[in-house]
């Protein structure tokens, strides 16, 4: 390959559609076992790579020439081969300091709490030390400050940055740590871009704590790369916010919640069309796996059907760009909502409820008292749920425009 990246498991990545979209370049994602990096560097059979976990720190033995800001970080992302010589550098560190920069923290005088021991640990510390924190502490799992500690030893700590891989696609229900543990905490940041929301940050937020993930950093450090790999110079900063903004664009999922015969999957089939977007309905994805669902409630009840709805909400939310319906009770669970907002903008379709017709397949709005009864009981559900609320008019154009307005 000429450009691309390199690391052991990276089904999750983003930066192939994020470097085709700085520059001109075919960008690979190439997965390389521990046994066999070896070979892939002493081969020097690229022009360009970008480095990820876990060979940040192993590439650099290979290396002619690190530079100066990666040496003293003691992990590199990014290589070059120039002439058969091979070129280390940091990009990571462009990339996290406007990631902090982003969500307007100020570290000068500050605590900071960095999870993790990795390649990307090393390059928070210097970053965390160029903005001017007082106090920097690293937690690991076997260290003096571990995950099982922290809160007790620093929860006085200003920031918590995430370097860790907890949290991130397909364990998107994990995190490292508890947030809310700590009295002091002004803000956290993840690397982790994929769920675009994690789950610490997303504890934090229902803390009344400010926090970002990676996606910013990922796009910023990738810009500053392509600048090495081509020898360009370029507007670092407008070029990272038109790639993030066109990303978020791509990688959201618009998820439509509301009652049964609102609309959901009609207009979702229709954004879909308009967007490009694929088109997911859980509803399907229950009936496919376990049969019809008035069946489900009549031999098992409605326990069984949430948890087995439950499931077909958590692998649904984890794709990414995707329209995605949902069922009428999908969000009696805060697990399905929490899971939906990962990598997703929830609208609510607030039909009137007197346009809305009770069928037989509705296990519990299968007549009109039944459809007022559930809609009194959810709506303030709904309503707390959605990111954005749609009323229906009757027509399913109008409201995909709409969605797709506040999309943009």
């Amino acid at each position: 390959m000429k450009y691309g990246l390199i690391g052991e498991k990276l089904g999750h990545s983003f930066s192939k559609a994020i470097h085709e979209s700085i520059a001109d370049y075919t960008y690979e994602i190439k997965e390389i076992a521990k046994g066999d990096l070896d070979f892939f560097m002493k081969e020097k059979s690229f022009l360009g790579i970008n480095v990820t976990i876990p060979y940040k720190s192993a590439v650099i033995p290979y290396l002619d020439f690190i530079d100066a800001n990666a040496e003293k970080i003691g992990a590199v992302n990014t290589v070059v081969c120039r002439d058969g010589r091979l070129y280390g550098y940091n990009t990571d560190f462009g990339g996290m300091k406007a990631l902090i920069e982003k969500a307007g923290f100020d570290f000068i005088g500050s605590k900071v709490l960095i999870l993790g021991s990795g390649g990307t640990s090393k390059t928070a510390n210097a970053v965390a030390e160029s903005l001017g924190a007082k106090q920097i502490i690293t937690v690991s799992r076997s260290g003096e400050v571990n995950y099982d500690n922290a809160h007790i030893l620093h929860k006085d700590c200003d920031y918590i940055i995430n370097t860790t891989p907890c949290g991130m696609y397909p364990n998107n229900e994990t995190a490292a740590i508890d947030p809310s543990l700590f009295t002091c905490l002004k803000g956290i940041v993840d690397a982790v871009y994929n769920p675009l929301e994690t789950t610490l940050v997303r504890l934090g937020r229902e803390k009344g704590i400010r926090g970002e993930t990676g996606l910013y950093m990922l796009v910023a450090q990738a810009v500053l790369a392509c600048e090495i790999f081509t020898g360009r110079s370029l507007d670092v900063k407008s070029i990272t916010d038109e790639v993030f903004a066109k990303m978020l664009r791509e990688k959201q999922n618009i998820v439509l919640i509301g009652m049964p015969g609102s609309g959901k999957s009609t207009i979702g089939r229709l954004l879909g069309e308009i967007s490009g977007k694929h088109f997911i309905d859980t509803d399907d994805m229950i009936t496919e796996k376990h049969g019809v669902i008035s069946e489900i409630f009549a031999q098992h009840g409605e326990g069984y059907f949430r948890d087995i709805e439950a499931e077909a909400v958590r692998e649904a939310a984890k794709k990414s760009g995707m329209i995605i319906a949902t069922g009428g009770g999908a969000i009696l669970r805060k697990e399905n909502v929490d899971a939906l907002k990962q990598n997703g903008v929830i609208f609510f379709l607030n039909r009137p409820i007197e346009d809305i017709m009770p069928t037989s397949d509705r296990p519990l709005s299968s007549d009109f008292e039944a459809l007022k009864k559930r809609f009194s009981e959810r709506y303030d559900k709904y309503k707390a749920a959605g990111d954005h609320e749609i009323f229906i008019d009757g027509n399913p154009e109008n409201a995909a425009k709409k969605i797709l307005e506040i999309m943009k």
